[in-house]
């Protein structure tokens, strides 16, 4: 049976991807520091092999998913410079290393997907999230783009989705939902279900001829 690894899985977005792949009839390892099927530090290329190692003892290695990310609400003159370092580990480094060594086992096994979770502040001036924050999902979008054009010819697709605000635990955290909501021609937050459900398709059957590609959700806040 095919087995997907989910980064960043214990809640929000993680959480409602590992719930949509379950249903879709995967074999799904969550990943995360806590609360999760595994315990995964993205920054550490030591644990990547052992998830790795686990997803192969789940099933056959057919995705990844990266979801995990560090969000800090900062200004930018503001900004320690370990904390812009340690943002990029989690948010750029983790995904690097998600990409190269279960990147290389997909290419191995004869083919698989990756999804990256970037966001829509890769190409904002102005936004709720720190600019470490941005920086790392725009550095995500191109690593997507690098990575798919080294695994196409080995049959790993790698694509990438680039939310605005999705509804959740993290917006109540560090932002006014409220306020998020209306500066959206929709009127409304992201639905994790919906994302999720795009996710399903990247790593189906179906898409297997769409790769590099950067899938913008956004509730039409880009019109």
């Amino acid at each position: 049976m095919r087995a997907v690894l989910v980064t960043g899985a214990a809640r929000g977005l993680g959480l409602a991807i590992v719930g949509r792949l379950r249903a879709d009839g995967y074999v799904v390892l969550g990943a995360d520091l806590s609360g999760s099927d595994l315990t995964l530090d993205v920054r550490e290329a030591t644990e990547w092999q052992r998830a790795l190692a686990e997803l192969e003892l789940a099933g056959k290695p057919w995705a990844l998913v990266n979801c995990a990310a560090r969000t800090v609400v900062r200004d930018f003159l503001e900004i320690p410079v370990e904390e812009w370092d340690d943002v990029l580990a989690v948010n750029l480094r983790g995904p690097f290393l998600g990409c190269r060594i279960v990147g290389r086992a997909l290419a191995e096994g004869g083919g698989g997907r990756i999804v990256n979770l970037a966001s829509d502040a890769a190409d904002r001036g102005f936004g709720a999230t720190g600019a470490h924050y941005a920086v790392s999902k725009a550095g995500l979008v191109t690593l997507t783009r690098r990575a798919a054009a080294a695994l196409v010819a080995r049959g790993v697709t790698v694509n990438a989705i680039a939310p605005g605000t999705i509804d959740g635990e993290t917006v109540r955290e560090l932002a006014d939902p409220v306020a998020e909501a209306a500066g959206r021609p929709t009127g409304r937050l992201l639905d994790p279900g919906g994302i999720a459900s795009l996710v399903a398709w990247l790593i189906s059957d179906e898409a297997r001829d769409t790769t590099g590609s950067v899938f913008r959700i956004d509730g039409g806040a880009s019109l």
